[in-house]
């Protein structure tokens, strides 16, 4: 039985995109540390990247180019400072070198030495091939797939018993909502300390702490940065930042100077209904605004969809809870993580394989689900949650224009939020009882729906707003 950690589910990276952005980042990252187990690295003379697919068709928006080349450089995409990778790039597109790991320099030119092949590997969406070249002249080829979220996987490794050995380590192993239910029932205890326990088992108290605390702080960081930097994105759409034009409008004249005096100063502003929309739509643009600039985000369970949680979380601190501290943040982020991992498991949250419903979708059924547990909500009422969420987002396809995830995309962040929101109060006043569609039939539709969707809804730009909408009108 496949068991995932919420720090699987909620990871630390670089935009815009973590199927295309973060994956290709850490092949690049396994390809070096392979041929260092061959020990055969510092043979390395030349090496090529082939990537398919999906990450052809997208890749230039979604800087996969850029994501690989910093992957073969050894930098950590977690705390690699966001201001050098401009330099880092520049220097090999000129130089037409590149220092792999940091040590040894081969030559490398961008240009031919990074291919995007529009054919598809028939394992994944998101294939992408490394070939090295030795000094001997003999070739090593390693093929991964990035198969949504930041996860990297070979095709021969998704099954192996080494990795079912691994995922033995969970005293409470969960595959779906039924048995996250029994679970809480056998045991008497919230969805929230189900996961805890797992996650003991793979951690101390004080790594858990350290890792949810880290990932609370990138998540505050990228609205506040958000929200405080003006102009427009990159990538050819002359897409205006919205996020600082609204916060100018919302913030009043309260002095701060800290992304935590900041939440405070939220706090003391007197928030009506209207204002309440804007500012959870603010708060989700203002991370995925970071996230298409190339920015620091918290993938969840996406890069594209990182705004949702935050801004479902924010909400719950801002409007909710004055008193919430690091212990509601801690339990909203454990359940949205468990949530998130039902439907990788029983589905998938790659908009290569799924559309855009894996993105926005799971993110929404995820921040709805923690919503409704901080809110007071049973197991019962949190797996409704997450299931009014995904129902609304069935369907919904991956037409990004110019393949850049700017628009529709940061958009979504703001509708995934407002509907998580809205499905855990319609939760919390429902009786679970009454339900006529759980968790599970609405993962496996998803999974349905995902499979019967035509390949150019699925994070190619070549159907739906990226071919309705002229790149002349933007």
């Amino acid at each position: 039985m496949e068991c995932i950690s919420v720090f699987d589910m909620l990871k630390i990276g670089v935009g815009p995109s973590s199927s295309h952005t973060l994956g290709p980042w850490r092949a690049g990252e396994r390809f070096i540390g392979e041929l260092k187990k061959k020990k055969v690295f510092n043979s390395i003379r030349s090496l090529r990247v082939e990537a398919y697919g999906s990450l052809a068709l997208t890749g230039k928006g979604h800087a996969t180019d850029i994501a690989i080349m910093m992957g073969l450089t050894g930098a950590d995409p977690v705390t690699v400072p966001i201001e050098s990778i401009e330099g880092i790039i520049q220097e090999i597109k000129d130089r037409k070198t590149l220092h792999l790991d940091t040590t040894l320099e081969i030559s490398f030119d961008p240009k031919t030495d990074i291919v995007f092949v529009r054919e598809f590997l028939p394992f994944h969406a998101n294939g992408m091939t490394f070939i090295a070249t030795l000094a001997n002249g003999k070739k090593i080829a390693e093929t991964y797939y990035s198969i949504g979220g930041g996860f990297v996987v070979k095709e021969e490794m998704a099954n192996s018993k080494k990795k079912k050995e691994v995922f033995k380590t969970f005293p409470f192993p969960i595959q779906n909502g039924v048995q996250l239910l029994a679970t809480c029932k056998t045991e008497n205890k919230s969805i929230s300390e189900i996961v805890l326990e797992n996650e003991r088992s793979l951690r101390t108290d004080a790594e858990i702490d350290q890792g949810l605390h880290h990932i609370w702080d990138t998540m505050l960081s990228s609205m506040y940065t958000g929200c405080h930097t003006e102009g427009h994105l990159p990538g050819g759409l002359n897409v205006r930042r919205r996020a600082y034009d609204s916060h100018e409008k919302l913030k009043g004249n309260l002095p701060y100077s800290t992304p935590e005096e900041w939440l405070q100063t939220i706090r003391k502003t007197e928030v009506k209904f209207r204002s309440i929309l804007k500012w959870v739509s603010c708060f989700a643009l203002s991370v995925n605004e970071v996230n298409a600039s190339l920015g620091r985000v918290v993938t969840a369970p996406t890069n594209g969809s990182a705004g949702v949680i935050p801004a479902v979380l924010m909400y719950y601190m801002v409007i909710e809870n004055h008193e919430a501290d690091f212990e509601h943040i801690k339990q909203f982020l454990l359940v949205a993580g468990e949530i998130g991992s039902i439907f990788k498991k029983g589905a998938t949250i790659s908009a290569a394989m799924g559309g855009c419903q894996a993105e926005i979708g799971v993110s929404s059924s995820m921040a709805a689900a923690a919503l409704t547990e901080l809110m007071g909500g049973t197991p019962e009422q949190v797996l409704m949650a997450a299931e009014i969420a995904m129902e609304h987002h069935l369907g919904l396809t991956c037409d990004p224009i110019a393949g850049l995830v700017q628009i529709p995309c940061i958009e979504r962040n703001c509708m995934g939020a407002i509907k998580a929101i809205n499905a855990a109060e319609l939760a919390l006043d429902a009786d679970p009882a009454n339900a006529k569609v759980p968790l599970d039939k609405v993962v496996n539709t998803m999974w349905e729906t995902a499979k019967d969707m035509s390949t150019k809804y699925k994070e190619t730009s070549e159907g739906g707003l990226a071919v309705g909408v002229f790149l002349s009108d933007c």
